[in-house]
């Protein structure tokens, strides 16, 4: 029986980076994984295959295909004919999908990881560890982490399938559809609704909450759903599914809105109302291993279940359900593993949603310093007074920096706007170590870049922007 210091199962995005790190520091190491794509093992989980990455390369292409149709013109640049080839686009990728995934692996060969396609399943402890069944043999690992991740919550009232899908059925569509219905107005759902709009699809989207992004700033939430609506995304919010019927042209969904009775036609729907901790076929009852109410699985503040010696990160233990996130509770249950003193600071993790224009924030909204009972102080700058964000012909959006008002501590920074999703990284830092508003406006930023923005934000939380 082949024996390891870790097996891990799983190897989205939390799992592989929990393997790599263990096998660098000397763990001898194994990962089982059981994602397939086009009947093929595929390293990478949810993330890279059917989530954050193809999403990512759609709404690029999107994008590019908005900017030659409605803004080229403004550049002095006439185009005429342009026209989608949605074919080429999704093998674009699927291209972009399959160098990533076999980075994956390449990386677990450097690194000495011991890949294994197939199930992983919890069987028995022993005295010296765990046997684990991984694709149907029997190997023995010291510690176990379970990274198996998570799955699009599914409607009952709509289940997934023929019109109806989830996030990795509407990275495929094969043609573009005129009518795209959408519920749930979350990351996951504006993220593919922008693409879809701007191929061309008429976008509806369903919310049961009263108000949209209510996560997010209050301000970035309002400037956000303006832009939305502005490029013709529509909305509902405070609906009620009722009923949603499948015929062999689309779908039909009637809801409840303000007390009243409303159906609607799609050529196609997408559900994206969450997703739900994924441990079918981990012998999760078996073994003992303890979930809570909602299916995660519970762990303590260094990644340890009630079982010795079986860990779990990333999704399948809850939280914010990201991908970094993930990537860093694997760093660090790798590192504690090895005696090291691995840990995530939860308070700074970056959210960032990839819509046009982007929204990206780290720490806390004005009003959840608020409600901790902090005085605090904002700053606030528009990319419009920005020389980079016009000659890109993109000055939307802006940057609000929160700041305790007697420290000065950055508390949070929230951003709508251009690249954000990059410029996210440096408060991210900044905030790592404890710093403040006066320190990230005292530091040097190039001219002309946008991130000078956050500076005149930090500027702003003292009433004293420079370029406004």
């Amino acid at each position: 029986m082949d024996a390891y210091d870790v097996v891990v199962i799983g190897g989205g995005p939390a799992g592989y980076v929990a393997a790599i790190r263990a096998a660098q520091l000397g763990l001898g190491t194994a990962c089982v994984d059981a994602f397939e794509r086009e009947g093929k093992g595929s390293l990478g989980g949810t993330c890279l295959n059917v989530g954050c990455i193809p999403s990512k390369a759609m709404l690029d292409s999107s994008e590019r295909f908005e900017m030659i149709t409605h803004e080229a013109g403004e550049h002095g640049i006439q185009v005429d004919g342009a026209r989608v080839d949605l074919a080429k686009m999704l093998g674009r990728k699927e291209a972009v999908v399959d160098k990533l995934t076999g980075g994956v692996a390449y990386l677990f060969r450097k690194n000495k990881v011991t890949s294994i396609h197939g199930l992983g399943r919890l069987v028995r402890r022993e005295d010296d560890g765990w046997i684990v069944d991984a694709a149907g043999t029997e190997i023995k690992a010291k510690n176990v982490i379970v990274a198996t991740g998570s799955s699009p919550r599914e409607l009952p009232l709509a289940p997934f399938g023929g019109h109806v899908v989830e996030n990795s059925g509407a990275l495929a569509f094969e043609q573009v559809p005129g009518k795209l219905g959408i519920i749930g107005a979350g990351v996951i759902g504006v993220e593919l609704g922008s693409v879809w709009r701007r191929l061309g699809a008429q976008v509806t989207v369903l919310e049961a909450l009263p108000g949209f992004l209510m996560g997010a700033d209050e301000a970035i939430s309002k400037e956000a759903l303006k832009q939305f609506q502005k490029q013709g995304l529509e909305f509902h919010f405070g609906v009620q599914i009722g009923e949603v019927q499948q015929n062999d042209s689309g779908v039909t969904v009637t809801y409840e809105e303000k007390g009243q009775s409303v159906t609607a036609s799609f050529d196609k729907l997408i559900v994206s109302i969450g997703r739900v901790p994924h441990t079918a076929g981990l012998g999760a009852e078996a073994a003992g291993l303890e979930l809570d109410e909602r299916g995660f699985v519970k762990v303590d503040g260094h990644y340890r279940t009630n079982l010795p010696g079986v860990y779990a990160v990333g999704d399948v233990i809850g939280g914010a359900m990201l991908a970094h996130k993930a990537e860093e509770e694997g760093v660090a249950v790798a590192e504690l593993l090895a005696g090291q003193a691995g840990h995530v600071n939860y308070d700074v993790i970056p959210w960032v949603i990839y819509t046009s224009p982007e929204i990206a924030w780290a720490g806390l909204t004005e009003k959840q310093a608020k409600e901790k009972g902090l005085q605090v102080k904002t700053g606030q700058f528009p990319f419009s007074a920005n020389g980079r964000a016009l000659g890109h012909g993109d000055p939307r959006g802006f940057v609000k920096v929160v700041a305790d008002a007697d420290t000065d501590r950055i508390l949070g920074v929230h951003m709508i706007g251009p690249n954000v999703s990059e410029l996210i990284g440096e408060t991210v830092t900044l905030m790592e170590f404890g710093g403040s508003a006066e320190d990230l406006a005292r530091t040097v930023h190039a001219h002309p870049t946008l991130s000078e923005v956050i500076k005149e934000a930090a500027l702003a939380t003292d009433k004293r922007s420079l370029h406004l």
